[in-house]
Order: C-alpha cells, then sequence, then structure tokens
C-alpha cells in the first residue's frame, strides 16, 4: 500500500557522540504543507495529520504523534535571503516519488557504503542543506509563504515522506530517561561538514554504479 520493501526489516543507526538533542525545533524542521506521510490510515498530507494520529516509523513502526506544531516559513518570499532557501528535492532523488521543498536544516536519512564505513551503519540523518548537488538537489529562492507542519512523538523518530524518503523527527524537549538510555532511541544528525563529506562520498558511489552499469 505505501511502497515500501516490506521484505526489508528497519534498522537502527548507532550510538553516536554528539547527537543532536531536539531542545531547539523552532522553524528549522518539519515538513511543508502537502507532503505526504504514511499512516496508519495510508498516505496523508502532513497539514492533516492531529494528536493520537499512528504514522509509520522507520524503526518502531506506528507512533502515535503527541504535537503537532505548525509555523509559517519564507514570510518574505519571494525577496526571501539566499541563506534561507529551502531545499528542493527532485522526484526519485532520495527514494520520494514527487518532488520536494524542505527545510535547509531538516534531517533526512540516507544510506550511504561511506557511512557504514565510518559509522559501522549505512544509515545516517543529515542536514538537507548537505546534499545539494547530489542527484540534482538544489537549492531554490521560494516563489510563496508556506506552512510548516512538526510533528512530534514521545521519543524522536524517523518517519516516511512521498515514498521512501526518510524525514527526521525530533524530540521536543529531552527527559532524564532519554538521556539515560540514549542507545535505544537517539539519532544523530550530522554536522554540515561531516554530512557534506557523506554527500561528496554518495555522488561518488552514484557514479561508480553508473559506469558499472554502462559497462
Amino acid at each position: 500500500m505505501f511502497g515500501w520493501n516490506k521484505n526489508t526489516p528497519p534498522r537502527r543507526m548507532m550510538e553516536t557522540t554528539g547527537a543532536y538533542d531536539g531542545g531547539l525545533n523552532i522553524m528549522t524542521t518539519g515538513l511543508t504543507s502537502g507532503t505526504r506521510v504514511a499512516t496508519s490510515m495510508g498516505w496523508r498530507q502532513v497539514n492533516a495529520i492531529a494528536v493520537g494520529d499512528l504514522v509509520l516509523t522507520f524503526d518502531h513502526g506506528m507512533q502515535k504523534v503527541t504535537e503537532v506544531s505548525r509555523s509559517m516559513a519564507w514570510v518574505d518570499a519571494p525577496w526571501t535571503a539566499e541563506r534561507m532557501w529551502p531545499v528542493h528535492i527532485p522526484a526519485g532523488a532520495l527514494g520520494n516519488y514527487a518532488e520536494m521543498t524542505v527545510l535547509a536544516d531538516q534531517g533526512l536519512m540516507i544510506e550511504s557504503e561511506a557511512a557504514l564505513d565510518q559509522h559501522g551503519d549505512p544509515y545516517a540523518v543529515v542536514p538537507a542543506l548537505s546534499l545539494v548537488g547530489v542527484r540534482g538537489i538544489t537549492r531554490r529562492a521560494p516563489s510563496d509563504q508556506i506552512e510548516v507542519i512538526t510533528l512530534t512523538f514521545e521519543a524522536e523518530q524517523v518517519i516516511y515522506a512521498e515514498g521512501n524518503l526518510l524525514a527526521h523527527c525530533p524530540a521536543s524537549c529531552v527527559s532524564l530517561d532519554t538521556m539515560l538510555n540514549r542507545d535505544q532511541n537517539a539519532y544523530e544528525v550530522l554536522s554540515v561538514k561531516d554530512a557534506t563529506f557523506l554527500a561528496e562520498c554518495l555522488m561518488m558511489e552514484d557514479n561508480t554504479a553508473a559506469h558499472a552499469q554502462a559497462a
């Protein structure tokens, strides 16, 4: 029904140092209005999600939404400063069936051999900004302001958007239990520097695969 590979079991990221603590969630994460996410009722636009709805997560199956936050992004569009421009993701670039516009700091999970070599896990969460140049991903000036919806769960999660794109949803706060059990439910959002390195490796992996197919 959703379009993901049901035969591939979800895998947790390894515990890492410097994990994003989710303490600040002001216009840095969230999905733009109209983006579809996988829920217990099928694909639904994120702006239609309410507290109590069940959303499919990468590691923990269906999880209940505990909070929904809304804010307006790019209110000064189309004269938004370049450093505030969103990231445009073409259809198919990250498993997404439709093109998407995301915040530059939105965490996206990618799969890379370089991540496996560096961290012992093929999956890594990187800021969308770091993926500019990968598979046609660019930054574009917003044409209009748009509502951004941030979904919060009991613990931070990674959710499915527009097919198989994986979007990070940080916790709104960090409890003592979360800190004591960091290895169970924490994701590391890599710094732009580290994430950019992985993005460059991903481009090399893509080029290698393309040359192998052409041979």
